[in-house]
């Protein structure tokens, strides 16, 4: 994508009412307003809130809002020229209960309250295979963290991938520190039971990955 392209992503972001993009000092200076009150300021109600960490081009975000309309989502990535498409589909559509937010997974806590989140989807995130990036991998034990910390006590995160090595670590990972997999799949397209959440959403990529049949993988679990 240009240079020029971008620049005019990022001028339309600012016109959008469901687009939020909050400074790196904003935010850790505790000064961001919707932290806690996302329900009763932004969509007004008490449904339910969803998040997509590293939502991409917010399709999945879309997606969700427009198969759930009694439930919020908030679609969460550092690239807003990305998340534009999605932003923008959603003021054409008039999906009223979907939002972006331009900030790094890492700062979530401060975008969101304790126990304010009911759900939180990861989508296609780099799986980060080199050891030295395990840090980096949002499914490591230090994310985990985090994400509960925001989770309501009963909420549920869901990671769909095309990653096998991100499935596995993930897998291994909640198992040896004893977290709940409620659901876990090693190809949603393939095996029969699959939520139709997971099936019958698709991602520009994810529809290019099926093409060569490349499987997909679905975990559903909540973090103890």
């Amino acid at each position: 994508m240009g240079s020029k392209n971008k620049l005019k992503r990022f001028k339309e972001n600012a016109t959008f009412g469901n687009v939020f993009q909050p400074t790196r000092e904003e935010v850790v200076s505790g000064e961001f307003p919707l932290k806690g009150k996302w329900n009763a300021s932004f969509f007004k109600n008490d449904n339910p809130l969803v998040l997509e960490l590293g939502c991409g081009k917010g399709e999945y975000s879309v997606g969700l809002a427009e198969k759930y309309p009694n439930k919020n989502f908030i679609g969460i990535d550092i690239k807003g020229a990305r998340f534009w498409r999605g932003a923008k589909t959603a003021v054409e559509d008039g999906l009223h209960n979907v939002a972006f937010v331009r900030t790094q997974i890492e700062l979530i806590d401060h975008i969101f309250a304790t126990s304010e989140v009911d759900e939180i989807w990861i989508t296609f995130p780099d799986p980060q295979i080199k050891y030295k990036r395990t840090k980096h991998r949002m499914t490591n034990s230090e994310f985990l963290q985090l994400y509960k910390k925001i989770l309501k006590p009963d909420g549920v995160m869901n990671l769909k991938t095309d990653s096998e090595f991100m499935h596995g670590y993930t897998l291994g990972l909640l198992h040896g520190e004893g977290h709940e997999v409620l659901y876990a799949n090693h190809n949603v397209y393939k095996n029969e039971g699959s939520p139709e959440e997971v099936t019958s959403i698709q991602t520009f990529y994810e529809k290019q990955y099926l093409e060569i049949n490349k499987a997909i993988t679905y975990i559903r679990f909540k973090i103890k």
